[in-house]
């Protein structure tokens, strides 16, 4: 790489807790970054799921190098042991982290492409020594062109949610059914919200973190003390069977939280809030005559008629602004090709993934890094504190410190199911984000709301 290159910055993509590490990563080695960010404000897909609560602690979900930078700023710690929700994620730790980074960090910016400098993924020649081009278009209507030395791409998983067809598209009639389908953990505290889903029959779609979420939030709105809840019942829709590790490692989990999550899914099944349906791939979303929907699996099966669908059925990555790299992706997980065997939802849970960094990270293409969620791909296993770490071993990796880069400095806590189907009890696909907590009006569980990802838990 020329030296023209090496001053120019290091570009990362999406502002969220991993995106944001990086910056901070990168600020303590001394290099030049700039973040760029879609959303108006930092953490704008946690935002989305300012209702949940993460199943990893404050003391789990802080990185080192931000922490540092805060403490300057008069940045109050929160108690290590307590669960934020999404919205306390970001207000109290990306928000700040972000504003402590400056203008550094850029809003309302949209990657839409990234490539070597005058070189499409044909072209051999000088490609290593050319810069990175990163195509951006601004919420004015803008475009830009930043050149770059290297690219980190934060940007996560969340805007492309898993759809309920089990081929992986969308099934027949799911688009004209939008109208009754959501792919997101509702929040059940807005009160147009929770008249869409109360006293109503909803089939849910899915059997990791998320799936177990709805379940319980949908079995405290039935036993709702005013009644509002009253008739509210759930139809949970699995690809698979159900065995014993289907509800994840209980109270073997290290991660309590995670564990009570689990728990209190079987608990809505047990007590007849959720009847389970196994073994049902769904092929088909019909409407009915009063505007309800009818799913209908590849064997022919047609279930009752639903008011509504919530489909959990995990997230994948978008790679099209990225189409013009050389990317060195795992076939079915679309991870880079030395983590996939590492993340393999049926062989690992969180907990059992080997700490890894810029080694298992690396792509063809010599300096662009799929990090977070991002790096995952289909893989439901993230926690951000593997997040962190990778970040750790790319900026050390960018500084030259290879030493430091290839060192694990991370211990996961384990669950209690480990190997074969682990914590998923599904093909990865269908296994949810997998990294948070459970519904805030789950008062029996005493640790708050909804689970699902925006760049990991």
């Amino acid at each position: 790489m020329s030296e023209t290159t090496t001053d120019l910055p290091v570009v990362v993509i999406g502002a969220g807790p991993v995106g944001l590490a990086a910056a901070a990563h990168l600020r303590e080695r001394g290099l030049d970054f700039l973040v760029l960010e879609a959303g108006p404000s930092a953490g704008t897909a946690t935002r989305a799921w300012s209702h949940v609560r993460l199943f990893s602690a404050w003391g789990e979900v802080v990185d080192p190098a931000a922490e540092k930078l805060l403490a300057p700023t008069g940045w109050v710690r929160p108690d290590p042991d307590g669960y934020p929700t999404g919205g306390d994620w970001a207000e109290r730790y990306l928000q700040p982290l972000a504003d402590a980074l400056g203008g550094r960090v850029r809003y309302g910016t949209t990657v839409t492409g990234v490539s070597r400098a005058g070189r499409d993924r044909i072209v051999d020649a000088d490609r290593d020594s050319q810069p990175f081009a990163v195509h951006t278009l601004g919420t004015d209507g803008r475009e830009e062109r930043i050149l770059a030395r290297a690219v980190i791409d934060a940007s996560g998983t969340w805007a492309t949610p898993g759809p309920a067809g089990a081929g992986g598209l969308a099934a027949l009639g799911e688009r004209a059914a939008a109208d009754r389908i959501t792919y997101r953990v509702p929040d059940l505290t807005d009160p147009a919200t929770r008249a869409r889903y109360a006293g109503k029959h909803t089939a849910v779609i899915g059997s990791g973190a998320s799936a177990f979420t709805a379940l319980a939030y949908l079995a405290d709105l039935a036993k709702a003390d005013d009644g509002t809840g009253t008739g509210t019942h759930t139809t949970w829709i699995l690809r698979r069977g159900i065995s014993g590790s289907t509800f994840g490692g209980g109270t073997a989990d290290q991660l309590p939280a995670r564990g009570a999550l689990g728990l209190a899914a079987k608990a809505a099944v047990d007590d007849g809030y959720a009847d389970a349906v196994t073994g049902f791939r769904t092929e088909a979303i019909e409407r009915t005559d009063d505007g309800r929907v009818v799913l209908v699996a590849e064997d022919g099966r047609r279930l009752a008629p639903v008011d509504e669908v919530i489909v959990l059925t995990g997230f994948r990555p978008d790679l099209s602004f990225l189409d013009e790299l050389r990317l060195g992706l795992d076939e079915r997980l679309q991870a880079p090709v030395a983590l996939a065997p590492l993340i393999d939802p049926n062989q690992h849970s969180c907990g059992t993934v080997y700490p890894h960094g810029v080694n298992e990270l690396s792509h063809p293409e010599k300096g662009v890094h799929l990090v977070g969620m991002k790096s995952y791909g289909r893989a439901p296993t993230f926690l951000a504190m593997t997040g962190y770490e990778q970040v750790r071993s790319v900026a050390a990796h960018l500084a030259g410190d290879h030493e430091a880069a290839g060192r694990v400095e991370l211990t996961l806590p384990e669950t209690g199911v480990c190997g074969g189907a682990g914590l998923y009890d599904a093909p990865a696909p269908e296994a949810s984000s997998g990294c948070c907590g459970t519904p805030a009006a789950a008062e029996t569980l005493q640790i708050g709301a909804p689970a699902h990802t925006g760049g990991g838990c």
